[in-house]
């Protein structure tokens, strides 16, 4: 822990590079973040023990803990200055295309964007699921979650809206496959 918090105002002071800049520093802090008895993952703090949130995506739809029952939910909080979160999202876009029958995403973007640059960058990486915006009563649903910890930060609810866990950090298919059936 004391390791991150002398690290993280390094990382911090980084985000502005590119991308692939800013993948180097981290592939560079990486051992100096992670031992081999820490894991990359954390749950967030004080995780209500009941799922209820009402979440009003970019294209006036209203989504609830009710409208994800009996699928995988998926919440990721990302935001588009952050390289991670960026490098992530064709892969729950692909995750997403396969699995819509059984999964639902949805993407809660965490910064203050407008509509138009938020619906832009949508466009840009293809996103099809839904995103939420930062703002109006979508703000204080987003604590339901818990607190974050880093970006980008995903959680993974099982049907019955349980958390099964929780990543910080960029994922790929392979993370989410382990605590989602993909062959069901």
């Amino acid at each position: 822990m004391k390791k991150t918090l002398i690290i993280l105002p390094l990382i911090l002071l980084f985000q502005t590079c590119n991308a692939s800049v800013f993948d180097d520093i981290l592939d560079w802090l990486r051992p100096l973040l992670w031992t081999a008895n820490e894991t990359e993952t954390a749950k967030p703090i004080e995780v209500p023990a009941e799922l209820t949130f009402e979440l009003v995506d970019m294209n006036g739809n209203v989504h609830t803990q009710n409208s994800a029952k009996g699928k995988y939910l998926i919440i990721n909080f990302w935001a588009t200055w952050c390289p991670p979160c960026l490098k992530e999202i064709p892969a729950f876009v692909e995750f997403y295309n396969n699995h819509s029958d059984t999964v639902e995403i949805l993407g809660l973007n965490y910064e203050g964007m407008d509509f138009e640059s938020v619906n832009d960058f949508k466009e840009r990486f293809s996103v099809n699921y839904p995103i939420i915006l930062y703002a109006g009563n979508n703000e204080a649903e987003y604590s339901k979650f818990g607190d974050l910890v880093g970006m980008p930060t995903t959680l993974v609810y099982n049907p019955n809206g349980e958390l099964l866990h929780t990543f910080i950090g960029e994922i790929g298919i392979e993370e989410l496959a382990q605590f989602i059936p993909t062959n069901f």
